[in-house]
């Protein structure tokens, strides 16, 4: 395949690449002497499962696989237990040892749904930074300044805002970044909102004299997926995600919730269909010469096959039709957006799907109240960020946003 046909490939979607030749050259490099080169990407276990989210990266690792990558997954046991800063307005809570180690065994079991495991490494980062004795780690701070890391933007927000900083937050791009000095990492990927860190990596590489004769490291940024409410990045903590873990019927399902706007988005950076088919398919959605929903269930049922199966998403597409079919989900509803955790029984109410929390009790007691069509019997059940239909009876309906 020609370099050009090649390039067009890996930068689609792409947020930001710095050092694209130096990419560029590591694949005419391996198709002229087979010589591989080291990509990696970092993910810290701070939940059990993986989401689409974190495929918008894994997805483009594949990618460079084919041209000569070996990638190494690099789980982020040491660095989850102090806590990435990025995009926090406070100290982040650090996990236990034990729940770091029962998250990434499940990453492990993930991963490979996407990457080539021939060409894939899964790797801990306490391999060496838990073995960084203290004048190691002083050495390690040495090499950048306070001036520099305050600089962030996540700390400079806080500095503003008087709210504290710990020191441990400090080593943490530190951390991150000397994975690639242990690692002699070519290539490393993220997301933009990982840009600091991921520059912390060419610097430290610079400041180890690893690179002599040599750049150092590209660095590859993808944009962040939008959750299910479209409005804030998919995220574990926020709730608005759907994981790798997800049922067939769920994960169908879930992208069939998303709205039409953003539907476009998924397509671009989770769809293999050529950008060329994408802008044919949204052209004759905007004439009305095909239904938003028929593109939906097309992205819906691949994104759905490739986590599964093709028979287990045809599944989840048949069972998906027949719950609207016989239900009769009206395609338009009424609409209640909140911000923050919202009690079901305040949104049948401010729904106005029922009168009173008490009716409210008395209906989800009696059976009768769905969440997206699926039979809730907890009266104090809380809707976190996401994207719902409540149902109530047969015939009432509500559309709920909470962001």
């Amino acid at each position: 395949m020609h370099i050009e046909t090649i390039m067009q490939e890996i930068t689609r979607g792409v947020s930001e690449i710095i050092g694209l030749e130096q990419i560029q050259f590591l694949i005419e490099r391996h198709q002229k002497h087979g010589t591989t080169f080291l990509l990696k990407a970092g993910f810290d276990p701070t939940a059990p499962d993986l989401h689409l989210g974190h495929t918008v990266v894994l997805q483009k690792m594949a990618t460079l696989q084919k041209y000569g990558a070996k990638v190494v997954f690099l789980i982020g046991d040491f660095t989850a237990t102090i806590g990435d800063p990025s995009g926090k307005t406070q100290t982040r809570k650090p996990l236990s040892r034990e729940e770091v180690l029962q998250n990434a065994k499940t990453y492990e079991q993930q991963v490979f749904k996407i990457l080539d495991p021939s060409k894939t490494e899964v790797r801990f980062n306490s391999e060496w930074l838990a073995k960084l004795r203290l004048e190691d780690v002083l050495g390690l701070c040495a090499k950048f300044s306070v001036a520099r890391m305050l600089e962030r933007d996540d700390f400079e927000k806080r500095m503003r805002a008087n709210a504290p900083i710990s020191i441990v937050e400090f080593m943490y791009p530190l951390m991150q970044g000397y994975d690639s000095v242990a690692l002699r990492c070519d290539i490393e990927f993220g997301g933009t909102d990982q840009k600091f860190n991921l520059l912390m990596g060419r610097h430290l590489q610079r400041s180890y004299g690893l690179q002599v004769g040599q750049q150092e490291q590209a660095v590859l940024m993808m944009p962040l997926l939008e959750g299910l409410d479209g409005v804030q990045k998919m995220s574990k903590s926020l709730g608005n995600y759907i994981a790798l873990t997800d049922s067939a019927k769920e994960m169908y399902a879930k992208i069939m919730s998303i709205s039409d706007s953003l539907m476009w988005r998924y397509y671009e950076l989770l769809s293999t269909v050529a950008l060329g088919e994408i802008e044919s398919m949204q052209a004759k959605v905007e004439s009305g010469a095909l239904h938003p929903k028929s593109a939906k269930e097309s992205l819906a049922l691949e994104i759905t096959a490739r986590y599964h199966s093709k028979s287990e998403a045809q599944e989840a597409q048949a069972e998906f039709a027949r719950i609207f079919a016989q239900n009769q989900i009206p395609q338009d509803m009424p609409v209640l957006e909140s911000k923050g955790a919202l009690w079901i029984c305040k949104a049948l109410v401010d729904g106005k799907l029922v009168s009173s929390t008490s009716q409210a009790r008395r209906e989800i007691a009696a059976g009768a109240v769905r969440i997206n069509q699926q039979k809730e019997l907890d009266i104090n059940k809380q809707l976190d960020v996401g994207d719902y239909i409540l149902q109530v009876g047969k015939r009432k309906f509500l559309h709920v946003l909470i962001q």
